[in-house]
C-alpha cells in the first residue's frame, strides 16, 4: 500500500483537529483511497501543551525545516493562519515540490494570485475547502459540482460571530454590546473580533468566492466592507415591522460586464431561506443558469468542521499523488465568464432602509424629502416611529431603487440639518 505522508505545521484548535481525524479514521481512509496517509511530522512552537489527543512524540518537533525540506512529505498542511509567516510556509513549500493543503482565508485574499502562480510553476496543487464556510463544501461545489454553470450571484452568510450577534439581538432585542459579550463568554467570538464584526473576515472569503465564480481576482481594496456596529436593536425590530431579516451578507454579482463584490449588513425577506439562518451557521446562497438557485447551509467555523474540510483536502490530494496524476489548475476559474471587471461601490443600486433621528417639529419631513428628491431618490414608505428623549423621533424611510453614489450625498446633506441628531443609519436591501 502506497504511503502518503503528511506534514502538519499549527497544531492548535484546528491542527488538533485534524490530527484527531486522521489518527482515529486512519483505517476507514485506507479502506476508501487505497492508501497509507500517515502524518509524519506535526510542527508548531508550542509542542508541550495538552491538546486532549495522544500523539507520538517522535513526530511533534518545532524545527520547520523537518517538513519542508523533507523529501518524504508529500503534503504540507499550514493552519496558523495570519499572513507570516504563513505565507514563507506555503512558498516554501509549493517550491519543494509539496502539495499545499490550508484554511487560511486571510492570506489566499491578500496573496493568493503568488501562491497560486507559484503552485502552477511548481506543478503542485493548493487546496483550501477550510478557508471559507468550514464544514460547508462550497469551493468543491464552486470548482467541480456547478462548473457547467454561469454563476450569476452569490449571498453568503460566511461569518458565524456577527450571524451570532445578529441572531440575539432579534431574537432578545439586546444590544450589540450585550450580545458581544455573551458571543465571547460562549467562545463564539475571539477576544479581539475586530475582523469579524468590521467585515474584513467576510470580505476575504468573499473574494475567494469572486474568483472561483466569476474569474475575477479581486483585491481588498476593491471590496465594499461595512461591518454591524450601527445596527441597533430598533432596527432589527422596524426591518421585522416591514417583513425584513438584517443580515452580514457578502454579495457578489452580476451586474452588465461587471462584478459587485461587497460585505454589508443587508435587509433580507423573512419569507427568504438565508433569513432564517440563525447562530453561528452559514450559508451561501447560489444562483446559477443551470442549477437556479442553490442553499449550503452548515456550521462555518469550528475545530471539527474545519478539520473535516481539511481532512477531505488531504484525501483528494493522497488520491491524486496516488494515481499519478497530474495536478489540476490550482484556482480554477470560472469558464463561462468574459473579462469582468469589478464595479465600483458608488456605482450600485439598491433600494435602502434609512432610519433618520429627528426633532419632533413641522417641516423636518419635508426638508429629508426634498433633499432626497433633489437627489433622484424616491421613497416608497414613510413611518415616525415613537418619541424619545428630547422630542427626538426616529423617521424609518424605505427607497425605491438608487444610486449608492447619490445616497451618500444626499445623507451627508441631511445629516448637517440642525434637527438631526444623530448620524443616520442606511442599510441597503436585497430582493434575492
Amino acid at each position: 500500500m502506497k504511503k502518503i505522508n503528511v506534514g502538519l505545521v499549527g497544531f492548535g484548535t484546528v491542527g488538533s483537529g485534524v490530527v484527531e481525524v486522521l489518527q482515529a479514521q486512519k483505517k476507514v481512509l485506507k479502506n476508501l483511497t487505497g492508501l497509507d496517509i500517515d502524518l509524519k511530522y506535526i510542527c508548531d512552537k508550542d509542542i508541550t501543551s495538552n491538546r486532549g489527543i495522544k500523539v507520538n512524540k517522535r513526530v511533534l518537533t518545532k524545527d520547520l525545516k523537518k517538513v519542508l525540506n523533507n523529501s518524504e512529505i508529500d503534503i504540507v498542511v499550514e493552519l496558523i493562519g495570519g499572513i507570516h509567516p504563513a505565507n514563507e510556509i506555503i512558498l516554501a513549500a509549493l517550491k519543494n515540490k509539496k502539495h499545499v493543503v490550508t484554511a487560511n482565508k486571510a492570506l489566499l485574499a491578500e496573496n493568493g494570485s503568488e501562491i497560486f502562480r507559484t503552485a502552477k510553476m511548481s506543478k503542485r496543487e493548493v487546496r483550501f475547502e477550510g478557508s471559507v464556510g468550514a464544514g460547508i463544501p462550497i469551493i468543491k461545489a464552486l470548482r467541480e459540482g456547478f462548473a457547467a454553470n454561469k454563476i450569476t450571484a452569490i449571498y453568503g452568510i460566511i461569518n458565524g460571530t456577527s450571524n451570532y450577534i445578529l441572531s440575539r439581538m432579534s431574537d432578545e432585542g439586546c444590544t450589540f454590546g450585550f450580545a458581544l459579550k455573551a458571543a465571547k463568554k460562549m467562545g463564539v467570538a475571539e477576544a479581539n473580533p475586530r475582523l469579524d464584526i468590521n467585515g474584513a473576515d467576510s470580505a476575504h472569503k468573499l473574494i475567494l468566492l469572486t474568483e472561483l465564480s466569476f474569474g475575477v481576482s479581486a483585491k481588498m481594496r476593491q471590496v465594499y466592507c461595512e461591518g454591524i456596529l450601527a445596527i441597533e436593536p430598533r432596527d432589527i425590530k422596524y426591518a421585522r415591522e416591514m417583513g425584513y431579516a438584517i443580515k452580514l451578507l457578502g454579495v457578489a454579482k452580476r451586474s452588465g460586464n461587471k462584478v459587485e463584490v461587497r460585505v454589508h449588513p443587508t435587509l433580507v425577506p423573512v419569507s427568504h431561506l438565508l433569513a432564517n439562518v440563525k447562530g453561528v451557521y452559514n450559508a451561501i446562497y447560489v444562483k446559477g443558469d443551470l442549477i437556479g438557485e442553490t442553499l449550503l447551509y452548515g456550521e462555518g467555523a469550528g475545530k471539527y468542521p474545519t478539520a473535516s474540510a481539511v481532512v477531505s483536502d488531504i484525501i483528494d490530494l493522497a488520491k491524486l499523488i496516488g494515481e499519478g496524476n497530474a495536478p489540476q489548475t490550482a484556482m480554477l476559474k470560472a469558464t463561462h465568464s468574459p473579462i469582468l471587471t469589478i464595479r465600483k461601490m458608488e456605482e450600485t443600486k439598491c433600494r435602502y432602509y434609512i432610519r433618520f433621528s429627528a426633532v419632533d417639529k413641522p417641516g423636518v419631513l419635508a426638508s429629508i424629502s426634498g433633499i432626497l428628491a433633489k437627489s433622484d431618490i424616491s421613497i416608497s414608505h414613510v413611518t415616525q416611529k415613537e418619541q424619545h428623549r428630547e422630542k427626538v423621533v426616529p423617521i424609518v424611510m424605505m427607497t425605491h431603487l438608487a444610486q449608492e453614489r447619490n445616497l451618500r450625498k444626499a445623507l451627508k446633506l441631511i445629516d448637517k440639518l440642525p434637527a438631526i441628531k444623530k448620524k443616520t443609519v442606511a442599510v441597503r436591501m436585497e430582493s434575492l
